[in-house]
Formats: structure tokens, C-alpha cells, sequence
């Protein structure tokens, strides 16, 4: 794969062409469903599918396998909300008027989760929002999450989604986690890790509280993997896993210093994974173009 570095207006245009370009260019009742999936807090190369030894991220890992993964996606920003406005808008943070953290995103602003209404979507956002209140009618439905209040990863209404989702129309849902946002809480996790198991970055050093931090954000890691499988085992479970474009980011890399909240590539290179069993001929395709 050409190592050319994506920006983030690239991968909108590519966004756009999957989420819009085929959705008018093929009959109604063929338009494919699509999920985005959002990791809070997650450096791109804490996945399996991205070279991480111990790590394990069978879900994403196969999703990675089985259709496009991109090697060098980055972010508008390297915090939460002003990256999660710049996503659902398609506009650089300057432009969004929601570039400072915790600034809710405005009625102005135009969200591609409403033009996907306007083309006949059934549209559902669950878990994180942190988008503020202007931009909430432009889902049909939002089950919000309270980071420490709620379920610890965020999820837990994920896959209801897929039950109370009309079944005559296609569907957008945006799937955004907590998983592997700070404080690491205590819970089930899929995979417990020690600290035999973490590999530091260089540039931190090998401290007993380092050690058992990266060891419990792992855990995070592999926690959220395990419930996007969820999601593609109950796709698969109803039937329409081959029209179902799944897309997997993160909105900033990991939750340490030198990572989230900079300019290195810890803080705004994002692993980046599209997955359409039925449509991924179309999907490199579309890679081709835009390369």
C-alpha cells in the first residue's frame, strides 16, 4: 500500500463517497446500512491489526483482514469533542465553531448523520455523545451514556439499537464508546492483561505505575474489540451483515502525555478499518480514487 499520508478532508471525501455517492447511485432497497464506531482515547497502534504484540483484537483484527485497513488516516484534533464535531460535520475545527473542548457543536452546523435522514436513513446515535444539545434532532433516536455513571465501556445500548431499528428502512448508527477513556473503571473484560504483557513506548519508562496503567488500558482496548464482534455476530444473526458498511476510528489517541492532546502521531494518527462484506470491491475502488 502507498504510504502517502491521508488527511482527514481525504478520508471525509471517502466517507462521503461510501455513506452518499452509492447510496444514490443504486436502488433504495439496496442501500447499504452503515455503523461508525468511535474508540475514545485509542492510539492507532494498540490494535493487533496495526502490529501490537500483545494486544489481542480478534474482532477488529478480522474486520482488518476481510476489508480495508488504512495505514495512515489522521484527525482534525487530538481531543474528544472538538475531533468527534469535526467527524460528524466533514469541516476542519476552526470551521466548526466547537474547536475548544467541551464546546457543544452548533445548530448551524450541518451534520452528515441528518443528510442521511434526508435519503431515507433511520439514524440512532448511542453511548459517548459529548456533541452538546443543538445537534441531538439530527439522530431519530440518542441513548447517551454518563461516563462513570452509566455502564463503564459505554455499549451497553449498542446492540438494542439493532432491535429497535425499523427493519424497512437502511440505517446509520453511531457507535461511540468510553472504552479507553481515563479513569480506568473495574469490570468484565474479555482479556486481563499483566504487566508481562505491555510494551511501553520508548519514551515512557517502565515504572510499576506505568506498567499496571498500560496493563488496565488494555483492558479497555480488548473490552471495546469484544463488543464490536458483538455487533457483527448479531448483524450476521439478522441477516444483513453483507449490506452493512461497518467503520471503525478513534477520536484521539491514547489517554498518556506526549499522546492525546498533541501533534505527534500518538495523538492524531487514528486506526482506521472499513468493513462491507457485500460492497468491499466498491470500497477499494473508492481507495483507488482517492489514494
Amino acid at each position: 500500500m502507498n504510504k502517502k499520508p491521508y488527511t482527514f478532508r481525504t478520508l471525509l471525501k471517502l466517507i462521503s463517497l461510501l455513506s452518499f455517492v452509492f447510496i444514490f447511485s443504486i436502488q433504495a432497497q439496496t442501500q447499504p446500512n452503515i455503523i461508525l464506531v468511535i474508540a475514545d482515547d485509542l492510539s492507532w497502534d494498540d490494535l493487533g491489526a496495526y502490529g501490537h504484540e500483545t494486544v489481542k483484537t480478534p474482532n477488529l483484527d478480522k474486520m482488518a483482514e476481510k476489508g480495508m485497513k488504512f495505514d495512515n488516516a489522521y484527525l482534525t484534533a487530538s481531543s474528544c469533542s472538538p475531533s468527534r464535531s469535526s467527524i460528524i460535520t466533514g469541516r476542519y475545527p476552526h470551521n466548526t465553531d466547537a474547536e475548544q473542548l467541551h464546546w457543544a457543536l452548533p445548530a448551524a452546523q450541518i451534520t452528515f448523520s441528518e443528510k442521511l435522514q434526508e435519503a431515507g436513513y433511520w439514524t440512532a446515535a448511542a453511548g459517548k455523545w459529548h456533541l452538546g444539545d443543538e445537534v441531538v434532532d439530527r439522530f431519530d433516536v440518542v441513548h447517551e451514556s454518563r461516563f462513570g455513571k452509566d455502564e463503564p465501556s459505554g455499549t451497553d445500548k449498542w446492540l438494542g439499537l439493532l432491535d429497535e431499528r425499523p427493519k424497512d428502512k437502511p440505517f446509520f448508527l453511531w457507535l461511540a464508546s468510553w472504552d479507553a477513556h481515563r479513569p480506568f473503571f473495574e469490570g468484565e473484560h474479555p482479556v486481563k492483561y499483566t504487566q508481562e504483557d505491555v510494551r511501553m513506548p520508548p519514551y515512557y519508562p517502565a515504572t510499576e505505575l506505568y506498567l499496571n496503567d498500560f496493563a488496565a488500558y488494555y483492558n479497555e482496548v480488548s473490552r471495546l474489540d469484544y463488543v464490536v464482534g458483538q455487533i457483527v455476530k448479531k448483524l450476521e444473526n439478522q441477516g444483513v451483515a453483507d449490506n452493512t458498511l461497518i467503520v471503525f476510528i478513534a477520536d484521539n489517541g491514547r489517554p498518556y502525555a506526549r499522546d492525546k492532546a498533541t501533534l505527534y502521531d500518538s495523538g492524531v494518527k487514528t486506526p482506521f478499518i472499513a468493513y462491507w462484506p457485500n460492497g468491499i470491491s466498491l470500497c477499494r475502488y473508492s481507495q483507488q480514487k482517492y489514494h
